[in-house]
């Protein structure tokens, strides 16, 4: 069997098809979705230089786009240096155990490191126990729970 050919590399303004496709896949995976003008300005965002904004890494496998991920450096009380919040991770079910996911959180960690942050952490469901099956192999759980205000 031939080698599959798995790139991770920054988005860029060509991938906007690809991205979108992604992106309605991962939230419709989370049963939400967003408004035509929160997907403009958050590609927008995704493709700008401020630093306080999310960037974006994109997978390819044989030239075709199978994967994506949102991260964030921000500030932290208990540490100097900045952490990374790994936001959003998405792979194409069909591709899902062939080592997408990971190289896409490894491209994370790579980016960290580069900007001088070592802690990396991201949120998932309970019940989300596929990526968690690649999760518990490359992190560790921590006892935090996430509460959220209600509005409205």
């Amino acid at each position: 069997m031939a080698e599959r050919s798995l790139i991770v590399r920054p988005l860029e303004a060509s991938d906007r098809a690809d991205w979108e496709r992604l992106w309605d896949l991962y939230l419709e995976f989370y049963h939400t979705s967003t408004t035509p003008e929160v997907r403009d300005v958050y590609f927008q965002r995704l493709l700008g230089k401020d630093p306080q904004d999310f960037s974006c890494l994109i997978a390819t496998l044989d030239g075709r786009a199978v994967g994506l991920t949102h991260y964030l450096f921000h500030r932290h009380g208990w540490k100097i240096e900045n952490v990374c919040y790994l936001q959003d991770l998405y792979a194409d079910p069909d591709v899902r155990g062939t080592g997408v996911g990971r190289a896409l959180i490894e491209a994370v960690y790579a980016a960290a490191d580069a900007a001088g942050a070592p802690s990396v952490y991201w949120l998932t469901q309970t019940g989300n126990a596929t990526a968690r099956l690649l999760y518990d192999r490359i992190a560790q759980p921590t006892d935090f729970m996430k509460y959220q205000r209600v509005t409205g």
